[in-house]
């Protein structure tokens, strides 16, 4: 019998895993659920025995950032907050103060700072301890102030989200399953953290004021309340709070709950926190909690029901993913029948089969999930062969995560996503052909491979008599099909689906190799490696597909149907071969800071994202501005130019 000394190392070892994944990979091998209860056996076995592991999760604060973003120890540190999911155990810890309640957003926590009224710095939360710098990419959230009236020092914390709109609206651009964002915290995690701001920028993230931490020589009256109020005076969008007591608390927490499912930023419980600040901070702090704050997260709504079975969605790189099938049940208002199991280690780890008396509820009374198995029958099958083409299929692990692949590469579900990557705007753009038409092409054997596409005409009247088409709409597609015979060669390469290369590599491959396609495929892995931007990964990727014949023969068939439109990479044009910029500021020439960065890349420039002893130039209409960018220019040497010296450099100056 395994003791309670031994069970506690087993279960910091397993959050510490989940941890990693969450945090550091932006996976999961667990649900939200799971992982709570585990935390919550380990904080009590901690309790019941003394012992705590150095290791512990009780004790750290998630785990050392790993970018190349630069990493900065915070002024003030930040704790995890105490939970629970009990009014009464929340009202209890109120006593007879009062309090301000608010949402617990969920997304990433920065950390603000102004001074003379001007953003100077914002980092990422991190473990605690260090975070990650992300100054240029908080200048681009849709709702941070630049400049503020108060000119004093002030550091505030804040919540950056992205909307449920605005999550479900990328991912329904993304054609491929497996490349479609888990959940908007992951969105927004990658985002906020991004090398190049442009990205930051086109992903609508918007900042939350939660906490004002020193904002030097106001008095704000001992008062939360008042703190968060003239955060607002100051242009920041503070997180929707109200003022509570003991009696009052339980209503405003039903209040808050009613509305989480309408509610388009996403929010994993509320935070309460002491009025009084000075007596909120005379409480100090546990190892790893603040006394003066607590977390309250939403009691799951769990129903039982039954497993009926377990469907399996194979997507274009092979992936195949669980999706548990159930008994309808009501939860959160809504019926519910299915739920992602998400990859392999969560499937195994519930023990399912079919029949299973489950729980199931929504994570953030949101996503539908599966919280237990009551009866660990442990008989599914994960499946030997593919659900769509019957070949055989592999278990692969990453990062400690399993998944299921075909490995099939003439599985028609693979021919159906590759296909849809073929004709979507970035590649050929040919309009009118959706998903669902591609699959019917595909099933009357009108396409076996890319070049079929140009060939569709050989099959017209059979095309008019599928279900939707008739004459014009064949037409039109044809119309399309023509349209789309001339395309760059970049554009090529990244229609073909080779595994991690999208557009923006497969520009910067062929502008190395100035269009040249056979010098492109013959090059080594050391060759393209060698290549600043492209990784061992990407060049091992590329190999491979061009080492496999079928491909080959493919591409040469593909070839013979469109005429490669040239671009212009004439060695006289790259006038910044070699030279680093950074652009900041508001831009009056160009459209957007991406519109410069694709003029600069032309001109064999690389843009980077912070000022550093190897930048050429930085780009800012504001030559004065005492912005951090500026001043690191300054004290570096770089020369600071606008547009317009940028535009008399290019000999374009009018």
């Amino acid at each position: 019998m395994t003791s309670k000394a031994d069970r506690i190392k087993e279960l910091t070892e397993i959050l510490n895993r989940a941890s990693k994944a969450y945090y550091m990979q932006d996976t999961e091998i667990m649900s939200n659920y799971e992982y709570d209860a585990l935390y919550d056996e380990l904080v009590q076995l901690e309790k019941e025995t003394g012992i705590t592991l150095s290791n512990s999760p009780t004790i750290h604060v998630g785990y050392e950032v790993v970018s190349e973003l630069p990493k900065e120890e915070h002024e003030y540190p930040m704790l995890s907050l105490d939970k629970t999911k009990d009014v009464q155990t929340l009202s209890d810890w109120l006593g007879d103060q009062m309090g301000v309640l608010s949402w617990k957003m969920d997304g990433l926590t920065i950390v603000l700072t102004y001074d003379n009224g001007e953003l100077v710095k914002a980092v990422t939360r991190g473990n605690g301890y260090v975070g990650e710098v992300i100054t240029n990419n908080a200048k681009v959230f849709k709702n941070v102030p630049h400049r503020i009236a108060f000119k004093g020092k002030l550091t505030l914390r804040g919540e950056a989200v992205i909307k449920y709109s605005d999550f479900n609206a990328l991912n329904n651009q993304i054609e491929d399953s497996e490349a479609k964002y888990k959940n908007p915290r992951n969105l927004c995690s990658g985002s906020v953290r991004q090398l190049n701001n442009a990205v930051t920028a086109e992903r609508n993230v918007f900042f939350f004021a939660f906490t004002l931490v020193v904002a030097e020589g106001e008095d704000f009256h001992n008062s939360r309340m008042q703190q968060f109020e003239w955060l607002r005076s100051q242009g920041f969008d503070v997180v929707e709070h109200v003022q509570v007591d003991r009696e009052s608390l339980p209503s405003y927490v039903s209040q808050f709950a009613e509305r989480i499912t309408e509610n388009d930023f996403p929010s994993d419980g509320l935070v309460l926190i002491l009025e009084d600040i000075a007596y909120g901070e005379s409480l100090g702090t546990t190892a790893k909690f603040p006394r003066n704050a607590i977390a309250f997260k939403w009691a799951d709504e769990i129903r039982e029901t039954h497993l009926l079975d377990v469907e399996w969605s194979a997507s274009r790189t092979g992936l195949i993913n669980p999706i548990a099938v159930f008994e309808p049940v009501e939860l959160e208002g809504t019926t519910v029948s299915r739920a992602s199991l998400h990859n392999i280690s969560i499937l195994r780890a519930l023990q399912l089969g079919r029949g299973d008396l489950i729980q199931v509820y929504k994570a953030n009374m949101i996503i539908p999930q599966i919280a237990e198995n009551l009866t660990r029958s442990d008989s599914l099958e994960i499946p030997s062969v593919c659900p769509v083409c019957g070949e055989t299929t592999e278990i692969r692990s990453l990062n400690d995560v399993s998944s299921l692949y075909c490995l099939n590469e003439e599985c028609p579900a693979k021919h159906v996503k590759q296909f849809s990557l073929f004709v979507s705007r970035d590649a050929f753009n040919i309009e009118g052909m959706s998903e669902a038409t591609l699959e019917k092409l595909i099933q009357h054997g009108f396409l076996h491979e890319p070049a079929d596409l140009f060939h569709l005409d050989n099959y017209h009247d059979e095309i008019v008599q599928l279900d939707g088409f008739g004459e014009k709409s064949y037409q039109r597609l044809m119309a399309s099909v023509q349209k789309a015979r001339k395309i760059t060669l970049a554009k090529l390469i990244y229609s073909l689906g080779i595994l991690n290369i999208g557009l923006s590599n497969a520009r910067l491959l062929c502008r190395h190799y100035k269009n040249d396609l056979q010098a492109l495929m013959s090059a080594s892995t050391e060759e393209l490696t060698a290549i600043d931007g492209i990784g061992p990964v990407i060049a091992g990727s590329f190999t491979d597909y061009f080492a496999d014949e079928h491909h080959k023969k493919e591409l040469e068939d593909l070839l013979g149907e469109v005429e490669i439109e040239q671009e212009n990479f004439e060695a006289e044009d790259r006038i910044f071969d070699g030279k680093i910029f950074v652009i900041t500021g508001s831009l009056e020439h160009f459209k957007n800071r991406n519109a410069l960065k694709e003029l600069l890349e032309e001109k064999g420039a690389k843009v980077a994202g912070s000022v550093s002893s190897k930048t050429s130039y930085l780009i800012n209409n504001d030559a004065a501005s005492a912005s951090s960018k500026n001043k690191k220019a300054r004290e570096l040497g770089v020369s600071v130019i606008t547009e317009e010296e940028l535009m008399a450099l290019m000999g374009k100056a009018e």
